[in-house]
């Protein structure tokens, strides 16, 4: 591993805090990292491999080591923040305000300010009110407010010089202060402070004003007036509900963190509270094109941890907006970076900042909101059949008691008429969705062979008590019955199951052993106790004993392991069952096409094709001159000779006599 070169320069590293940089071989910044105490830190990479797919992606990539001290661990923090965003390393956990909705701005760093739409908050003189959901919502509160205030919506230089006012005067939708005689410059200050008012939501006393002007545009039947100031008081009434919908008697100002991480990355809701009120929503997503760097491959599952996405979402968020006194977030952080944060945003601020993780009340009611928005805001960005592929994954992590998410799963399934034509299958499942290129088929070579030596310990065959449950329930035991009558038949054709099974197991993952891998996380077998005992006495012939084995038993839907003496039964609607049932019906698919596409070509081939020298023409000579195969297995040497010669009728009665 690459990192194991950079022991020597990590036992030189300071016992101080500061900032350490990890670079690939071509120079680019893999990984920026704050710490405490350099050399601890950077040490502790050395025993990372195994932690995560991530942090093994950056082990086997980095080559160089950088290091900045800085006087504390606030500082370190600040300067880790400011390298995130100028470099964009590829390991870093990278978050982007993914607002779709506008806001409006109220251009205060001009002489004669104007009403705009913005699509992003930008740290200038101007004043920016929203965001507006609908985006209508802010066009129609824009020009409202060019209605209401008269302020200006035109791009002219405003000097005051101008000979006669534009239309927009003459239709009431500004004040003009292009022609100073109409309008002074403190006149127009005035009505831009009643702007910032209305936009900052300031809206009782304008409301009751212009309920006035309404009643007194209709009772001088001026409905036309009437009716705009009636959409106007609409409008602002609207406006308030968004902003007052939320508001609660204790909440004051805080933000509230929502989080949702996922296989397709991770969303962040931060619902901004202000005066008891929610008055702003921000969203944080993981850059697609940064995942896409670090993804291995397209779709494949980059599972980031809580705590992680939530530290960079706490950096990333409040290093362009001002934190409120509390911040509440769904889980704790370490102790140690907590305190890091807190004293970071602190520092930034002039009131003391906490972190609180809320437990009950109105509190932790907003906190749940902003998670289940987080939630709906997930399912909506990311594929939904991903989000649901994980959950079932994950459900199947959790039963079977792995150490990871099953990735990679093999599905093996045998396919036989009475033992003739015996084939297997097997599928593969990454991340939820079936793999056709992954797909393998196999003739079972030794499955007669294994039919007769197919013994217990004490010498006997074995019989019906050694199938699984499901056959013997199945199978009918009354005195005439063809299990009592004859068990001979069907003894030998469950023993093929388990041979077959024993055998296709075993030759997949010698080739996967020889190969190399890639080994699956998870190998799911279509039977019961049999057919999995058989899987795991060839996984154990190869040294894979570790290897993780499930058996699914039909009818039933169980699930059957080595670990456990009762089957596992899962919920019908569980979708970690319905992705075990969707592999394994595929394999059982993949198995019977197979089996009916060998028996095809058994019924359109002759047995004189696997004679050796015999071509379609002798073929059909032979045919032809004794009418049958069983004509040419009862014909002598003479008749044979004089029709395909000597060589070719020594070739045909020397496997005839073998086959006898």
């Amino acid at each position: 591993m690459p990192i194991q070169d950079l022991k020597g320069q990590m036992a030189r590293l300071p016992e101080q805090p500061g900032v350490y940089l990890y670079y690939n071989e071509a120079g680019d910044t893999l990984y920026v990292g704050k710490a405490r105490v350099l050399r601890d830190r950077v040490r502790s990479y050395l025993g990372a491999h195994g932690m995560s797919p991530r942090h093994d992606a950056l082990l086997d990539e980095a080559s160089r080591l950088e290091f900045i001290v800085t006087d504390s661990v606030v500082e370190a923090l600040a300067l880790e923040n400011h390298l995130i965003k100028q470099r964009a390393p590829k390991y870093n956990i990278l978050l982007r305000d993914d607002k779709n909705y506008p806001y409006l701005q109220l251009t205060t760093g001009e002489a004669f300010p104007r009403v705009l739409v913005a699509r992003r908050v930008e740290k200038d003189e101007h004043f920016y009110a929203g965001p507006f959901m609908p985006a209508k919502l802010g066009r129609r509160t824009m020009a409202l407010t060019h209605r209401l205030f008269g302020i200006r919506s035109c791009n002219e230089v405003i000097t005051g010089e101008r000979g006669r006012p534009c239309l927009e005067f003459d239709i009431r939708r500004c004040i003009a202060p292009c022609v100073r005689a109409i309008c002074s410059e403190e006149r127009y200050g005035v009505a831009v402070q009643h702007t910032k008012w209305f936009l900052e939501g300031r809206n009782d006393e304008l409301v009751a004003d212009l309920k006035a002007r309404m009643s007194d545009a209709a009772r001088d039947e001026r409905f036309e007036q009437a009716a705009q100031l009636r959409d106007a008081i609409r409008t602002i009434e609207t406006v308030r509900q968004r902003q007052q919908k939320m508001a609660g008697t204790e909440l004051g100002d805080r933000d509230a963190f929502g989080l949702k991480v996922g296989p397709a990355g991770a969303v962040v809701q931060v619902f901004q509270v202000r005066n008891g009120k929610v008055v702003e929503r921000s969203e944080l997503v993981t850059d697609p094109a940064h995942d896409a760097a670090v993804a291995s491959e397209p779709g494949s599952f980059r599972l980031l941890a809580d705590d992680e996405v939530l530290q960079a979402a706490l950096e990333q968020f409040y290093a362009e907006h001002p934190a409120p006194p509390e911040i509440h977030v769904p889980i704790e952080l370490p102790p140690a970076d907590a305190e890091v944060i807190e004293a970071w945003l602190t520092d930034r601020s002039e009131y003391r900042v906490r972190l609180v993780v809320p437990k009950r009340g109105e509190k932790r009611g907003l906190l749940d909101l902003a998670a289940r928005n987080a939630q709906v805001a997930y399912q909506t960005r990311f594929n939904e059949n991903v989000a649901a592929h994980y959950d079932a994954l994950e459900t199947l992590r959790a039963v079977l008691n792995l150490p990871s998410i099953p990735r990679r799963i093999e599905c093996f399934d045998i396919s036989t008429i009475q033992g003739a034509e015996t084939v297997a299958s097997m599928v593969m499942c990454e991340d939820g969705r079936m793999k056709r290129s992954e797909y393998r088929k196999f003739r079972i070579r030794g499955a007669k062979g294994e039919r007769r030596g197919a013994e217990n310990q004490d010498g006997v065959a074995k019989s019906e008590t050694s199938l699984p449950d499901s056959v013997t329930r199945t199978a009918p035991t009354g005195p005439t019955s063809p299990v009592a009558t004859r068990p001979s038949l069907l003894a030998p054709r469950i023993l093929d199951d388990f041979a077959s099974m024993q055998e296709v197991v075993l030759r997949r993952y010698k080739k996967v052993v020889e190969e190399g891998g890639p080994f699956p996380d998870l190998i799911l077998i279509d039977g019961g106790k049999g057919q999995l005992a058989a899987a795991y006495q060839a996984l154990e012939q190869l040294g894979l004993s570790n290897a993780v084995a499930v058996g699914i038993a039909k009818k039933e839907e169980l699930l059957f392991t080595r670990e456990h003496v009762d089957p596992i039964a899962l919920p019908a609607e569980s979708p970690a069952l319905l992705l075990i049932q969707r592999i394994r019906d595929e394999a059982h698919r993949f198995a019977v096409t197979f089996h009916r596409q060998s028996r095809t070509k058994r019924d359109l081939q002759s047995a004189l094709d696997a004679i050796a020298g015999i071509g379609p023409r002798r073929r059909k000579a032979l045919l032809t001159a004794f009418g049958s195969v069983a004509g040419v297995r009862r014909a002598n040497r003479e008749e044979l000779t004089a029709v395909v010669g000597v060589k070719c009728a020594d070739a045909v009665l020397a496997y005839f006599a073998a086959q006898t």
